[in-house]
């Protein structure tokens, strides 16, 4: 009997990042070594993906990690996520000020969320994958 062999699933990332905004982060890297990636969730900058020295920016069980762009980690609020699990999130980057925590501020750019929903294939992979 042969045995039929089914594709492997694959599992998309949750967050990704636009070539001028990995520009961006080697820029800051340059200057400030190591970094990482917060997604605010409001208060003094707004919404906005914060970019901090890694390690300044203390995470926690209240934290999920997203993923990994440019060898720097994002994160994001649980309660947060619950509201964004569905959506991948694009990190780019345009012209303007940045929170004032973060380190792009200075540059005269600022980081910015650009989103899309996932498939609900992509939604079946991530939950195999106990990632949502």
């Amino acid at each position: 009997m042969t045995q039929s062999i089914l594709p492997e699933q694959t599992i998309p990332e949750q967050v990704l990042v636009t070539p001028a905004a990995a520009e961006l982060i080697a820029l800051l890297r340059q200057k400030h070594g190591l970094l990482m990636f917060h997604q605010s969730g409001g208060c003094c900058d707004g919404s906005s993906p914060m970019c901090y020295p890694r390690g300044e920016f203390l995470t926690g069980d209240s934290d999920v990690q997203l993923g990994t762009i440019c060898d720097t980690p994002f994160y994001m609020s649980k309660s947060q996520f619950e509201y964004w699990k569905h959506t991948q999130l694009i990190l780019d980057v345009v012209p303007g000020r940045g929170g004032m925590f973060s380190l792009e501020g200075p540059e005269g750019l600022r980081f910015l969320i650009r989103s899309r929903i996932f498939t609900s294939e992509e939604i079946a992979a991530l939950r195999s994958a106990k990632r949502i």
